[in-house]
């Protein structure tokens, strides 16, 4: 049986992988000149550097098997430092124990100096979708969410907690159900012990996506721009190319591993309530300024984040030579920095020249004197991270219930249950698996 997968990002990928290993001809069609979405290398300063994601998280397993399955396992490495710091009222600041930025220890968090915590309130979760930010303002107060709660997802999400939802991006809190603070100081206790938290590769997490591509016999189409889907009696046809000479391609199933928009343009007409649905997920731009610097001194330390209240350009600060042994061994002082959030759009519009000038007054202002950067890469990822905004979730059971219907047609990637790698590669894994377990392929 031959199935289609549009997307060459991680979740494409992992479908991919996980089809090919299950007997199906692949064929990935991806409209890009690469694969790999937010996974990339480029050479900074002679050093070759991850330009997108540098880590997995650890404690899901996706990331790490996959990893193992394509013979990566000897590159694995976990961070030498995880100690970061919040940049807030004019200092770097450690960062207290939190889970998702709920404080673990109010008495740590009070010799921080980085937010006040007023008597934390014992409210019952409720049963509706809420944001994050009305949740954790109504229980831990404005500064415990500006200058915490609010850079931690900024990181992950490049949104913001008023809009984003509780239950679809940080689980975690609701878990912790009436008394935040308590319930955070045990779950903090219990986790310290389940090991690392991050993993990465040495040469960067960057490798990943050709190691996959090789597993298999699976045949990629780069540039190969995916116009329309439809069906063909018991298949689906694809019309592929540039509008001047458009393909035909003739498959068995179809796996859409786009992000949102493209996916509800591909689904309008076969699952129109998915696409709707997928129509209503925003995306928000971002970009990773890549320092590279020769004879610099800088403070131990994994990096730093900042809250957006205070009004800086910067959102975040990695220094990669304190977090990755491979990185320091260099002996240059690489920082990554990003930028952007939803809704920013003027922000971006600056070129790259311009970007690196302003990351690099805050990386000043934050860390002391820094010389002049032996050289620097801007990489932008434009509509790069889908917000999760509430109701995020009733979307996505949407979509699924759309999608369900319709024999042969699956969807996967960071729009639905998750954005981090591992989520993204169980998101395809078990695309794949749907369409192996229903019969369409033999295996």
């Amino acid at each position: 049986m031959r199935v289609a997968v549009v997307g060459g990002g991680m979740a494409g990928l992992a479908a991919a992988h996980e089809l090919a290993a299950g007997g199906a001809e692949v064929v990935l069609l991806e409209g890009s000149d690469r694969v790999g979405g937010k996974l990339r290398l480029g050479e900074v300063g002679g050093i070759t550097l991850d330009l997108g994601a540098e880590s997995v998280l650890a404690r899901r397993p996706e990331g790490l098997d996959l990893i193992h399955a394509v013979g990566l396992d000897d590159r694995v490495v976990h961070p030498a430092t995880i100690t970061a710091s919040i940049w807030t009222h004019g200092a770097l600041r450690s960062m207290p124990p939190t889970v998702m930025g709920v404080p673990a220890d109010a008495d740590a968090l009070a010799a921080s100096g980085i937010a006040l915590m007023p008597e934390p309130r014992i409210l019952p979760v409720p049963d509706e979708d809420v944001s994050v930010a009305d949740f954790v303002t109504a229980r831990l107060g404005r500064d415990v969410l500006d200058r915490l709660v609010e850079p931690l997802l900024g990181g992950v999400y490049a949104g913001h907690t008023d809009q984003l939802s509780l239950r679809a991006t940080t689980p975690q809190i609701a878990a912790l159900g009436e008394d935040l603070v308590s319930a955070a100081a045990e779950h903090r206790a219990a986790s310290d012990s389940t090991g690392p938290v991050f993993a990465g590769l040495v040469g960067g997490v960057g490798q990943l996506p050709a190691a996959v591509v090789a597993a298999h016999d699976v045949e990629v189409r780069l540039s190969s721009t995916v116009r329309s889907i439809t069906r063909a009696g018991d298949g689906w046809r694809l019309s592929v190319g540039p509008t001047t000479d458009v393909e035909t391609l003739d498959v068995d199933a179809v796996v859409v591993a786009t992000p949102a928009p493209a996916a509800a343009r591909l689904l309008a007409e076969e699952a129109p309530d998915a696409a709707f649905a997928l129509a209503a997920i925003d995306y928000a731009s971002m970009a990773i300024i890549t320092f590279v610097f020769d004879d610099a001194v800088v403070p131990d330390g994994s990096g730093f984040l900042v809250p957006p209240v205070d009004g800086t350009f910067i959102k975040a600060a990695t220094v990669s030579s304190n977090k990755w042994g491979w990185v320091g061994d260099t002996g240059r002082t690489v920082i990554r920095t990003s930028v952007g959030r939803a809704g920013e759009t003027t922000l971006l519009q600056h070129d790259d020249g311009e970007l690196g000038r302003r990351a690099l007054v805050d990386l000043r202002e934050a860390l002391g004197t820094l010389p002049d950067p032996a050289d620097q890469v801007v990489q932008r990822w434009g509509g790069g991270l889908p917000q999760y905004d509430v109701g995020h979730l009733d979307r996505v059971e949407t979509v699924e219930r759309s999608v369900e219907g319709v024999r042969g047609l699956e969807v996967c990637g960071a729009a639905y249950r998750g954005v981090g790698i591992p989520a993204v590669i169980a998101s395809g894994r078990a695309a794949a698996r749907r369409l192996l377990d229903a019969g369409m392929i033999e295996s």
